[in-house]
């Protein structure tokens, strides 16, 4: 059975989404490929609160085309857009996928994977530092267009375009670390990320937006994941209110000392320090954000930082990609497919939240990172019955047959 890879958030799943699915098949000519989607759990790699849940999301794909998804566990999911994707890669390694499928701007998988091999020259990053030494206003992206621009000769927008960005990311991860992943570029349809859009491909962005509004999502998503969708909404089981999720994370951030703050992953060169001090003298989590972020340390950067520290994700979790494959959710093709799954010592597909405590120290502390997280996560539920403490203990992958 070939296999296909794809590195997701569906925050919502969307036509997009489905269409990505469906053209993934068609150039890998074969049908009844299985697809695999290795999937950000309840917080998303901008610094925020997914509007599903992890379930309700892997559900909803399951039901729209995708045939297993996998969680990608919390350390990577809010990581920087290298450490999300190389989480992500090495994870559909060890899965033993054939194909990595990636959505961009750009569907020139020559010249997107010629840039893929300058980003990982070890020179880059010297002239990188250097540049930012000279001068420290910029932005570490903005440091790197100018240093790859030089390299190239010509302007390359590219480098600004969010999908492609990511698809650069696991490119560079599939070339340094020698993977037999075969990576296949589809060109995005629509609406571009985080923009609003007409017709039939709306923005994960956009349809965020509409939700928040009381919008309905029919005709903009799968008929299968609007059933899902529809039925989260009627159960209060959605995260759309922004008052209660800035209050709990402000209360949380408070309770930290700066030394918390300074153990964070991406909190080098003076960020820990200046997020303690927002956090002391703001008012609102929003202040917090804007006071602490600037052109060199831009506002995603500081909602991940937020994340971290409200999370307890810390540098030390010593990992350098995820210990396990925890299945969310699988239909009938995805069943069969977990038969032949390479399991190893060193790396588990995970089934049954009980065989967590059979692993590594290290791979039982990302677990309970993921499950402590999502108890947090459910305080943002509408629904105050909904807000239950210990759910991925006790919850098993959601079967789509």
């Amino acid at each position: 059975m070939k296999t296909i890879g794809i590195v997701a958030e569906y925050n919502p799943f969307h036509l997009g989404h489905a269409y990505h699915i469906r053209e993934s098949r068609r150039k890998t000519e074969d049908e009844d490929a299985a697809v695999v989607a290795v999937m950000s759990g309840d917080f998303v790699q901008r610094g925020e609160a997914a509007v599903f849940s992890k379930y309700a999301r892997a559900e909803a794909a399951c039901r729209s085309g995708a045939d297993l998804v996998v969680e990608l566990p919390l350390p990577w999911a809010i990581s920087s857009a290298e450490g999300f994707a190389e989480g992500a890669v090495k994870l559909l390694a060890a899965i033993g996928v054939d194909s990595l499928s990636f959505g961009s701007e750009t569907a020139d998988l020559e010249e997107l994977w010629e840039i893929a091999g300058l980003l990982t020259d070890k020179d880059l990053n010297g002239e990188i530092r250097y540049l930012l030494r000279s001068e420290p206003a910029q932005s570490y992206a903005s440091a790197r267009q100018t240093c790859m621009e030089n390299r190239m000769g010509k302007p390359l927008p590219m480098l600004q375009q969010p999908n492609n960005i990511l698809a650069l990311e696991y490119l560079k991860v599939i070339r340094k670390e020698r993977l037999s992943l075969s990576p296949m570029a589809v060109q995005r349809q629509g609406a571009g990320h985080d923009e609003e859009g007409v017709g039939e491909f709306l923005s994960a962005a956009e349809l965020r937006k509409r939700l928040r509004s009381g919008e309905k999502l029919t005709s903009l998503v799968p008929v299968e994941a609007e059933a899902v969708f529809q039925r989260e909404l009627a159960a209060g089981r959605t995260v759309l209110e922004t008052e209660r999720i800035e209050l709990l994370m402000l209360s949380r951030l408070r309770f930290l000392r700066e030394e918390d703050f300074l153990q964070l992953p991406g909190a080098e060169n003076g960020l820990g320090t200046r997020l303690y001090r927002a956090v002391r003298s703001e008012h609102s989590f929003e202040a917090v954000l804007s006071s602490t972020a600037t052109r060199r340390y831009p506002l995603a950067r500081v909602r991940r930082l937020c994340l971290s520290a409200v999370l307890g994700s810390v540098r030390e979790i010593g990992l350098e990609s995820p210990p396990y494959a925890r299945i969310l959710a699988f239909n009938e093709r995805g069943r069969a497919l977990l038969h032949h799954l390479p399991v190893s010592g060193d790396f588990q597909i995970l089934t049954k939240s009980a065989h967590i405590s059979d692993m590594a120290p290290q791979a039982q502390r990302v677990f309970r990172l993921g499950a402590d997280a999502h108890d947090f996560y459910t305080l943002f539920y509408q629904s105050k019955q909904e807000r239950k403490c210990g759910e991925d203990w006790r919850t098993g992958p959601v079967i789509c047959l």
